[in-house]
């Protein structure tokens, strides 16, 4: 937050909802400044009304701006529906889900009158998929990015189209990746320990990229994410 961010990304599987919420309280920033992201890791109504609670209690917050399910579940309906009576109740402000494939949203939104608000799936130059990407659009559904830069696979910093491009615009190579995301209307959420890298990430808004640039970009789409995660789910058949 010291380095300019509002938007704050945690999960009920990263063990970290408590201190996430301990160091908001403790900013001195207005709480309706702060955008705060958490997702459920429960399958099924019961197990998920009961998570959000528990959530809401550890972050010692009155609601979250956005609760995700973290990944598809076996009961994904029951999960979604503990998710949109929160909503109602004003616990949460906005649903929405992660990893849900084109099938798996249709089945959310075919069975509820909340829509989700978002889908949060891996997204890289080298991963853009572009047929969820579209998928997602036309249903006014945010695309958000995870693993932004490939967690920092060796191939991005190498690749002689984003050197190229990052000596024209003096940004470094993570900087044109994340902006190539950004200008295709992708939202992202790169994540970092190091200061330094913090502040590289948010200086990406002072330059655009040409239309012969970004098909440049495009043809980098290897469907090429950092390893299949969930293991469950074979992303480049489902997506």
């Amino acid at each position: 937050m010291k380095a300019g961010y509002r938007l704050i990304d945690t999960a009920q599987a990263y063990s970290n909802e408590a201190e996430v919420g301990n160091a908001i309280n403790k900013s001195g920033i207005k709480r309706e400044d702060i955008f705060l992201t958490t997702k459920a890791q429960t399958s099924g109504y019961r197990e998920t009304k009961k998570g959000i609670d528990e959530s809401l209690i550890r972050a010692q917050q009155d609601y979250f701006d956005l609760m995700i399910i973290h990944w598809p579940m076996s009961d994904s309906l029951g999960t979604y529906q503990a998710l949109e009576e929160a909503y109602q109740a004003g616990k949460l402000r906005s649903i929405g889900l992660s990893n849900f494939n084109h099938d798996q949203v249709n089945e959310i939104m075919n069975n509820f009158d909340t829509k989700p608000v978002i889908d949060q799936i891996e997204t890289s130059v080298f991963k853009q998929q572009k047929k969820m990407h579209k998928y997602l659009i036309e249903n006014n559904i945010v695309h958000e990015s995870w693993s932004p830069l490939g967690e920092g696979m060796k191939a991005l910093f190498n690749d002689p189209a984003l050197l190229s491009l990052a000596e024209k615009y003096n940004k470094t190579v993570p900087q044109i990746a994340l902006h190539f995301l950004v200008q295709e209307n992708i939202m992202t959420i790169p994540g970092s320990t190091n200061p330094l890298h913090m502040k590289d990430n948010l200086d990406i808004f002072d330059f655009e990229f040409t239309a012969e640039e970004m098909e440049t970009l495009r043809g980098l789409d290897q469907k090429r994410g950092i390893g299949g995660w969930p293991a469950s789910m074979d992303q480049e058949l489902d997506y």
